[in-house]
C-alpha cells in the first residue's frame, strides 16, 4: 500500500538516477565539461554514453508499430497534478488540480536518457555552449521546432517560459530558478540563459528539462489555475477529448516535428492515451477487471495477493508481472507538520512514531510484501549506515550545536515492535517522551501547561487509509494523544496539502541519484518551508540542514556527493521531521496481454506509456483487436 503517491516524474523536472549504479561510472565533475564548444548533451559526472551521431536510445524498439489506445492509471505525478480529479489544464502553477501526464504535450530544450544515471541530450536544442565563467548557456534551437498549431517554436518562446516559470510557476520550477538571472533571444533560434553565479554547477541539468510554453498562447490566456483551455503544446501528444474531473485523452500528433529525432525514435507509439479518474480504488479495479483500463500498478497488497482471481486472469487475458524498480533514491514517510506548535518538540514526533506498529501492519495488511523504510533516501548509497565516517564528521562537526546529538551516533532507525499491534514497551517509551516534552496525563489525554490537549489528525483521501492508520490512531490514543483520521475529497486534500493545513500527512517521493541543491531545497530547505505548494511538508527550517544541502550542491565528484548526502540523511533522520513508513522493491504491474515492450527495462525510468506498444497479434487473441 502506498499512501498518496507523489513520485515526481522527472522527464522534465529533474534527473532520475541511481546512486548505486552511478558510483560505478567514471567520476568527472560537471565543472570539467568543456566551455566554448557546442555540446550535444550534458551529464553531471562521467562521459555521455551516446555520441553526437547516435541513432536512438538502446532501450527502445525502433520497429515498434504505432497506433491503438492505451487506457491506463498513471502510478506517479508531479507539480499540481492529481490522480483523482482535475479542474485545470495548466499543470505549471501552484494552485488547482491538473490531469496527470500533461507534460507529454510539451517539449524541452533537452531530454534525459533512461539508461544513464544523469545524462540529457538535445531535443528542441540541437546543441548547448557553456560560457567560460559557466554562468551562461547558449542554446542553438532546431529551426524545425513547431507548436501544434504549426507556428514556429522560437527562442522568444523559450525566454518567455523561463521568466514566467520563475515568477509565477509551481515551486517545482520556481525554486530551481532562484538564481536564474535572465533569458535572452539572441535571434529566432538562439537562446541565452544567464545565472547569477550562485547556482550550483548542476542546476542547468534541471532547467533544460522544463517545458517550453507558447508566448502567444499565454499572452492571450491567463497563466493560472482557471485555465481549462488546453495550453498550446509542441510535443508528440496534444490534448484531445476530455471531461473535467472524469477523463482525458491525449492524441498522438501525426506530423509532430520531432518524430525523427534520435531522442524520440521508438517512443510515443500509442495513437491515443486515455486517463480516467476514479474517486476510490475499488471503482478503478472494477474498471480494470472489465478491460476498460488496460494497465495499472497495484499498490494494495491485499488485492495483489488475493484479488487477481477474476476470469480474465485465469484464462490468460490479464498478466501479473513484477518489473524491477528504478535505481533511484526514494522516500515514503509521514510528515509531521512543525508549523503547528504541538509538533515542534522532536520528542513529540518520536512518540508519535513509536505508536506506529509496522510489524503488525505488514502482517495484517501487507501480506508480508513491504519492507520498513528508515531513510529519506531509501534504496540508494545515500542511506546512512552505522556511525559517521571521518568525511561525514568533517561536515557534521561544525554544525554540532545545531543538530541533534543522535546524528553523531548510529544512524537513527525506527523501533522494531513485537508485532502485537500494541507493544507496551514502545508505548511506554512514547509516554515518557511526551512527559519529558511537558505533556502530562489528565484523564484520557495528555495536556500542556495551559491545559490544552495534544491532538494529531492524519489527513487522508482514500478510505483504505482509515483501515491502515486506524491502529496507529488507537495507539496514539492509548498514550494520551487526541488522535483521529480526517478523510477529505481530492480537491480538499490537494488544497490542504499545498497550503500545509494538516497535522500528519503521508506521501511518497523519488529523487535523482545525482541530486542538485535545487532538488533538495524543494523538500528540506528553510526557503521552501513557507512556500505553498512545495514538498517541504513538515516545514523543516534548519540552518544546519541548509548548510548540508549547500554541501551537496558543492560536491565535486560522486564520492563527495555521497558523503554529503549521507550526512544530510543522518540529520534528517535524527530530527524526525518525517516518520519513515515502508517501500517495495518492484513495480507490481497488471495489464491486459495485448502489448509489446522492450526486453530490458531501462534502469532509470519506466514510462510505460512512452516505451510500450500494441501487439496486434496478442490483442486479437484476447478479443482486443
Amino acid at each position: 500500500m502506498v499512501p498518496r503517491l507523489m513520485l515526481p516524474r522527472r522527464d522534465f523536472l529533474a534527473l532520475g538516477a541511481a546512486a548505486t549504479a552511478a558510483a560505478l561510472l567514471p567520476g568527472r565533475a560537471f565543472a570539467e565539461t568543456p566551455t566554448g564548444v557546442k555540446l550535444h548533451g550534458l551529464s553531471a559526472f562521467g562521459d555521455l554514453k551516446y555520441k553526437p551521431d547516435f541513432a536512438h536510445f538502446d532501450y527502445v524498439n525502433v520497429d515498434a508499430p504505432q497506433g491503438g489506445t492505451f487506457n491506463f492509471l498513471p502510478p506517479n505525478w508531479t507539480t499540481n497534478q492529481s490522480p483523482l480529479t482535475f479542474d485545470t489544464l495548466n499543470a505549471f502553477v501552484p494552485k488547482g488540480s491538473a490531469p496527470q501526464r500533461m507534460e507529454m504535450c510539451f517539449d524541452q530544450l533537452m531530454t534525459r536518457s533512461l539508461d544513464e544515471p544523469d545524462a540529457v541530450y538535445g531535443l528542441i536544442a540541437e546543441s548547448v555552449t557553456i560560457s567560460q565563467d559557466r554562468n551562461s548557456f547558449t542554446f542553438a534551437l532546431r529551426p524545425q521546432a513547431r507548436f501544434h498549431d504549426g507556428s514556429p517554436l522560437t527562442a522568444e518562446d523559450a525566454a518567455f517560459t523561463f521568466k514566467l516559470l520563475k515568477d509565477k510557476g509551481h515551486p517545482d520550477y520556481s525554486l530551481t530558478l532562484a538564481q536564474f538571472a535572465d533569458a535572452v533571444a539572441l535571434d529566432a533560434h538562439t537562446l541565452l540563459l544567464k545565472f547569477t553565479g550562485k547556482q550550483t554547477a548542476r542546476t542547468i541539468l534541471n532547467v533544460v528539462q522544463y517545458p517550453i510554453l507558447s508566448k502567444a498562447f499565454f499572452s492571450a490566456n491567463p497563466f493560472d489555475s482557471s485555465q481549462l483551455n488546453p495550453p498550446l503544446g509542441s510535443s508528440a501528444y496534444k490534448v484531445g477529448r476530455w471531461s473535467a474531473g472524469a477523463w482525458i485523452e491525449y492524441e498522438r500528433v501525426a506530423d509532430y516535428w520531432g518524430n525523427d529525432l534520435a531522442v524520440n525514435r521508438g517512443q510515443n507509439n500509442f495513437g491515443r492515451i486515455r486517463i480516467e479518474f476514479y474517486q476510490n480504488r475499488n471503482a478503478s479495479f472494477e474498471a480494470f477487471k472489465k478491460g476498460e483500463i488496460l494497465y495499472k500498478e497495484e499498490f494494495v497488497s491485499r488485492i495483489w495477493a488475493t484479488g487477481y482471481d477474476f476470469p480474465a486472469v485465469t484464462n490468460g487475458k490479464v498478466v501479473k508481472h513484477e518489473f524491477p524498480a528504478e535505481k533511484v533514491p526514494s522516500m515514503q514517510a509521514t510528515a509531521v507538520n512543525q508549523r503547528r506548535e504541538q509538533f515542534r518538540d522532536p520528542r513529540v514526533r518520536q512518540a508519535i512514531a513509536l505508536c506506529f506498529d509496522f510489524e503488525w501492519t505488514r502482517r495484517n495488511f501487507f501480506y508480508g510484501s513491504y519492507e520498513r523504510s528508515q531513510s529519506c533516501f531509501e534504496k540508494s548509497d545515500y542511506r546512512a549506515e552505522g556511525t559517521p565516517s571521518p568525511q561525514e564528521l568533517a561536515l557534521l562537526e561544525p554544525l554540532r550545536d545545531q543538530i541533534p546529538p543522535e546524528a553523531f551516533g548510529d544512524a537513527v532507525t525506527q523501533a522494531v515492535s513485537n508485532g502485537s499491534g500494541r507493544d507496551r514497551q514502545l508505548l511506554g517509551k512514547a509516554v515518557k517522551l511526551l512527559g519529558d516534552a511537558g505533556w502530562k496525563r489528565t484523564g484520557d489525554f495528555v495536556v500542556n501547561d495551559k491545559g490544552g490537549r495534544l491532538s494529531a489528525e492524519i489527513l487522508a483521501d482514500d478510505e483504505i487509509f482509515e483501515q491502515i492508520y486506524g491502529p496507529w490512531v488507537e495507539n496514539m490514543k492509548a498514550v494520551g494523544i487526541d488522535a483521529s483520521i480526517r478523510l477529505v475529497d481530492s480537491a480538499q486534500y490537494q488544497l490542504r496539502q499545498s497550503t500545509f493545513e494538516f497535522d500528519l500527512l503521508s506521501a511518497a517521493f523519488s529523487f535523482g541519484a545525482t541530486p542538485t541543491r535545487d532538488d533538495l531545497e524543494l523538500f528540506f530547505h528553510s526557503r521552501s518551508a513557507s512556500l505553498n505548494g512545495s514538498r517541504n511538508l513538515p516545514g523543516t527550517a534548519s540552518p544546519a540542514i541548509d548548510a548540508l544541502i549547500d554541501a551537496v550542491g558543492a560536491a565535486k565528484d560522486r564520492e563527495g556527493l555521497t558523503v554529503a548526502m549521507r550526512a544530510l540523511d543522518r540529520v534528517l533522520r535524527a530530527r524526525r521531521d518525517w516518520i519513515p513508513s515502508w517501500y517495495l522493491a518492484n513495480h507490481r504491474s497488471a495489464f491486459w496481454d495485448m502489448f509489446g515492450f522492450p526486453e530490458q527495462k531501462p534502469d532509470f525510468g519506466f514510462p510505460v506509456e512512452s516505451l510500450w506498444w500494441v501487439d496486434k497479434g496478442k490483442a486479437a487473441k484476447i478479443g482486443k483487436a
